[in-house]
């Protein structure tokens, strides 16, 4: 006993502590005798298998879609040979052990993983918190598809009407002033990049202040849905799936029309043309 309290009083502080478990507490002060527990391995997702007659569609046959991939969203064919959707996953690690008293402190363990909920945050330009997140790259996909049809119909429009090429516009601009579909207008080029910047610069600015992912994929209301056509919501799903088909479709259009115009020089119509001679 009297050992105990010399002991006690040797590190500032009296213990009173019964003689049958200093042995105990001395090995918890010192952390000797202990070891630590082999972190329990995280639990995998368990994925539903689905019947035999309820296959999805997928973008080859066959193919097993990833799990993070459900078919939830509108046009999941599960393409993500990458895994650039895959759920972020966070090593959570145990406190660094820091007791002055011993002569090293062992980093700590990892005990388990934890998943970063995907959200939206008031942010003028980087609003996910997951910058490769599956909500975001959906965004990124229907935007970039919406500018894709536009080019595309706008490089096949703009070669019928001037016979100049997409690629050469540019070049028309700069020797012969800005124009549209071949009428001049009446603005320089310089003053038509400054309208643009401010003008797509200020929509980016409206459209990242909204929080509603729903809202920022499809607005709606009377300037973007004038006629009403999504106010049902079976052909609301109809109209989305044909449009995120078709911006699919535009922007490996205009990759061709790209790669067609470094290697030929020419446009899509005037190479067509060249071809069926």
């Amino acid at each position: 006993m009297a050992t105990a309290a010399a002991t006690s009083y040797f590190f500032g502080t009296r213990v009173s502590s019964p003689t049958t478990s200093n042995a105990g507490k001395f090995h918890a002060l010192f952390n000797f005798g202990t070891k630590k527990k082999a972190p329990p391995p995280p639990k995998k997702k368990e994925v539903k298998a689905r019947p035999a007659g309820d296959r999805r569609l997928v973008w080859f046959p066959n193919v097993e879609p990833p799990e993070w991939l459900d078919g939830s969203m509108i046009g999941d064919r599960g393409f993500d040979p990458f895994g650039f959707a895959r759920p972020a996953e966070y090593l959570q690690f145990e406190l660094d052990s820091l007791d002055q008293n011993l002569a090293k402190n062992v980093a700590g363990d990892i005990i388990g993983t934890r998943l970063e909920a995907a959200e939206v945050k008031p942010t003028p330009f980087q609003p996910y918190s997951e910058v490769f997140g599956l909500q975001r790259f959906r965004e990124c996909e229907l935007i970039h598809g919406r500018w894709a049809m536009l080019g595309a119909l706008g490089a096949l429009a703009v070669e019928a009407l001037t016979g100049v090429a997409w690629q050469d516009a540019g070049k028309v601009e700069l020797v012969e002033g800005s124009s549209y579909l071949g009428l001049p207008l009446p603005f320089s080029l310089t003053t038509l990049i400054w309208i643009e910047v401010i003008v797509i610069g200020y929509i980016e600015f409206q459209r990242n202040a909204e929080l509603d992912p729903e809202k920022r994929l499809y607005p709606g209301g009377r300037f973007f849905d004038p006629l009403g056509l999504a106010n049902d919501p079976e052909e609301k799903a109809k109209l989305q799936l044909a449009e995120i088909k078709h911006s699919r479709l535009a922007m490996v259009v205009f990759l061709i029309f790209a790669i067609q115009a470094a290697v030929t020089g020419k446009g899509p119509i005037s190479f067509i043309a060249t071809f069926n001679k």
